[in-house]
């Protein structure tokens, strides 16, 4: 399971999901159908995640399925920022869908 911040156009979120890499294609997918087509991510460590969001964390993972592998685990921006620190997250990755000529 990975933990990404998610930097988007109308602002941080917190997701999980099972897919190993943030620029999977399947992953992709799911987030443009959510209107999330381009983003600045950052890697939550699990432990640091379980420990900042307790409860409401084992809730949202034990929701998550194979078939239904990507969950928004905060979509508050700005609790996202009071609970992590920048030096805590792992390098950004950028994404931005190409649109066809």
């Amino acid at each position: 399971m990975k933990i990404y911040l998610l930097m988007t156009g109308s602002g941080p979120i917190v997701i999980t999901t099972s897919h190993q890499d943030v620029a999977d294609p399947e992953l992709l997918k799911k987030l443009a159908a959510k209107g999330i087509d381009k983003f600045i991510a950052y890697d939550i460590p699990e432990e640091l995640a379980k420990e900042r969001y307790g409860g409401h964390f084992q809730v949202v993972v034990n929701d998550l399925h194979e078939t239904d592998d990507l969950r928004v685990l905060d979509y508050s921006g700005e609790r996202a920022f009071r609970l992590f620190h920048l030096n805590e997250l792992g390098k950004p990755v950028l994404y931005e869908e190409v649109a066809d000529s």
